[in-house]
């Protein structure tokens, strides 16, 4: 395993980051258990969760990744040799079920005491806020459009503030942000140095071969301002792996399951696909492989968050670290990209 250094702090991050979403629903708690013993064997030891998971969001299900891990912390004894993430569920509809919603004082502190007792720990070591509060282009939605009778009002200041309280309590140790984009990063950080507050020290965004949005203008801010990158969906549920290929629709697959997750499911994604595919082939590599290990090697990524619903698949993925691209492969990539542009939002 390689590791890294979460920004501004002295916690040591494996490359490999171990995501969580599927605990719950498409894995039971006993597969959860062992992809934790798995990784964490591999010198894995990152773990990413959230309050809204298992995915997808419902109430009979909401928190039970949370409790998997706890569980597992308990039964192991292994919760200080773990940085543990996990992010407070933005204001929706789909979210309703949690609370109202939003970022207000007294809902980061009830989101926190909740899951650090389903995590069975006395503090998390970065907390994030899931997506924003205000109108704004996340979860594949493409393009800004710009609301004039919107009715969020700035709030990034109360929002630190907050977050300060928990971190003065120990309850946090750092915070970052998810599904956010350059100015609400900059925001965040202009309003810590003016404010003397807490800075955000990650951003968590989609990012794959199938969506580099990211590298257009928040990449520069990772650089210049010293944040961390943790990318998620870097196989872009699943499509990268290849086994959507050719119309192919596996059983107990997320897409397959949960047809409404289909955002990289598009015409051109599954071109550009098909042509990461036989790069991949041509290098004597997997396509998974090819993916993966694309997005470790960005200069702005600090660890990439990975999923597996499969001890055969979490062992492919966490392998991809000992895999790197020559500048031949890399060139082909962007020729690809060039070519087919973030086919998937």
């Amino acid at each position: 395993m390689r590791y890294t250094t979460l920004p501004n702090t002295d916690i040591k991050v494996s490359k490999i980051c171990l995501g969580t979403m599927t605990w719950g629903e498409q894995n039971t708690e006993t597969e959860g258990h062992a992809q934790m013993d798995y990784a964490f064997e591999q010198g894995v030891n990152f773990f990413d969760t959230a309050e809204l998971y298992s995915v997808p969001s419902r109430k009979d299900t909401q928190g039970s990744t949370e409790t998997i891990i706890g569980n597992w912390f308990k039964k192991t004894g292994n919760r200080d040799k773990i940085v543990l993430a996990t992010k407070i569920a933005g204001p929706g509809e789909y979210t309703k079920h949690i609370r109202t919603g939003g970022f207000a004082k007294h809902e980061i502190d009830d989101a926190i005491d909740k899951s650090l007792k389903r995590l069975q720990t006395d503090h998390i070591d970065l907390y994030q806020l899931h997506w924003p509060e205000r109108n704004t282009n996340f979860f594949s939605v493409r393009d800004y459009a710009h609301k004039e009778r919107e009715q969020w009002q700035d709030n990034f200041n109360e929002v630190l503030h907050s977050l300060e309280d928990k971190i003065r309590e120990g309850k946090i140790r750092h915070i970052g942000l998810s599904n956010e984009g350059p100015w609400g990063v900059m925001r965040y950080n202009e309003e810590a140095k003016h404010s003397d507050l807490p800075k955000m020290i990650t951003v968590q965004n989609p990012y794959s071969l199938l969506n580099r949005t990211d590298e257009q203008g928040l990449s520069e801010v990772l650089h210049r301002e010293n944040i961390g990158y943790l990318p998620y969906s870097p196989l872009g549920f699943g499509v990268l792996t290849g086994k959507y290929r050719n119309g192919a629709k596996p059983s107990n697959a997320r897409v397959t399951l949960f047809p409404n997750f289909a955002r990289y499911h598009g015409k051109n994604s599954f071109e550009a696909t098909e042509r990461y595919y036989e790069l991949a082939k041509a290098h004597g590599l997997s396509l998974a492989q090819l993916s993966l290990a694309f997005v470790n090697d960005r200069s702005f990524v600090t660890s990439n968050i990975i999923g597996a619903t499969t001890l055969e698949q979490l062992k492919e993925n966490i392998e991809s670290v000992d895999v790197r691209l020559g500048g031949e492969v890399l060139e082909a990539i962007d020729a690809i990209h060039n070519d087919i542009p973030n086919p998937a939002p």
